[in-house]
């Protein structure tokens, strides 16, 4: 399998098999990283770290749920104390886990230039993408004591070099995958015919890519890809199919995504047989006024409710945390 196939649905034969025992886990995604306008174009400068205070408060409610966060650190974080500080501290606990999460136009070496096409670093020559991202890798594994294990590109960026870059540094898991999303407008990969479970990128089986949770709801959803690909060229059909009840996206967010979304959610992943429901957010979101999701203090004890009540939902399904250390250990690490 080459390199270029992150950016394709893997062939017949690739899902990644579970230890007996291991059942239905869930496992929370940080993206870790600089505050910056979403609908402004993209800086080198410019950007804010004054939300990371609150990751204190998110890390303390992680722990009292029952959640062990991964941190998907971004260079402008690493480099920050008082982050280093408080999520080192959950890692030395045992508590959280950190891995690597590249904004190429903040990271260094700045070699190229600042683009919406170049803000996926897969976009990037081979030897830029390499040098951004082990730059960033050893920082982190400098700053936390631990080599990261695990991986997002931002932007979900991945390039053709991707997998052969991060099976070099020492990466065991990939969580770029956004399946059911195309990002080929903005000039980023398509991975709408990406599967939802779990699967091994190499024949080796040295790189396993954990998509992110999406699934499809409504009362279309097993025609769902198909459906997909010919409706939303078409006046953004989707829309009108969401608004319908026939189809819709439901990402495992708090991020746009309701509380009764959000269940509906777990509910079709868990019945689907997923053995990992990966949940994501964004670090910024954590504090008001820095993403379109926490504009003001009441956006942010949304997301707070959300995670509450799925994972109050999670424990009923009988579905528990875990970590990308026991997901290495299960699929034979």
């Amino acid at each position: 399998m080459t390199s270029g196939s992150m950016l394709q649905p893997p062939p017949a034969g690739r899902s990644a098999a579970f230890a007996p025992g291991f059942g239905q886990r869930v496992l929370l995604t940080v993206d870790t990283e600089e505050e910056f306008d979403w609908k402004g174009p993209f800086r080198r400068d410019g950007y804010g770290l004054t939300h990371i205070p609150a990751i204190a408060r998110f890390q303390t409610f992680c722990e009292r749920i029952g959640a062990q966060p991964v941190y998907l650190v971004d260079w402008p974080v690493v480099q920050d104390a008082r982050a280093v500080e408080i999520i080192g501290d959950a890692v030395r606990r045992g508590c959280a886990e950190v891995g690597v999460q590249l904004h190429p136009w903040v990271n260094p070496p700045f070699d190229e230039e600042v683009s919406g096409h170049n803000s996926f670093a897969g976009n990037l020559p081979r030897d830029l993408e390499a040098a951004k991202f082990m730059a960033l890798r050893d920082a982190i594994e400098a700053a936390f004591g631990a080599a990261p294990l695990i991986y997002r590109a931002g932007r979900y960026g991945l390039g053709p070099h991707t997998a052969d870059l991060l099976k070099q540094a020492g990466i065991r898991i990939d969580t770029s995958v956004r399946s059911l999303f195309d990002y080929t407008a903005q000039g980023g990969p398509d991975y709408s015919r990406h599967p939802l479970a779990p699967y091994w990128v190499d024949g080796a089986m040295r790189l396993l890519e954990l998509p992110v949770t999406s699934v499809h709801s409504g009362l279309l959803r097993g025609a769902g890809r198909p459906l997909q690909r010919f409706a939303e060229p078409l006046f953004r059909a989707m829309g009108v199919l969401s608004r319908l009840g026939l189809l819709e996206h439901i990402a495992l967010t708090p991020e746009g995504v309701s509380i009764e979304e959000g269940l509906r959610g777990v509910d079709i992943a868990v019945r689907a047989g997923l053995p990992v429901l990966v949940l994501s957010l964004h670090s910024p979101t954590l504090a008001p006024g820095h993403t379109p999701y926490a504009a003001d203090a009441s956006g942010v004890e949304a997301l707070y409710a959300w995670l509450e009540a799925v994972y109050r939902h999670l424990a009923a399904r009988g579905v528990q945390s875990c970590t990308v250390a026991d997901i290495i250990a299960a699929t034979g690490g």
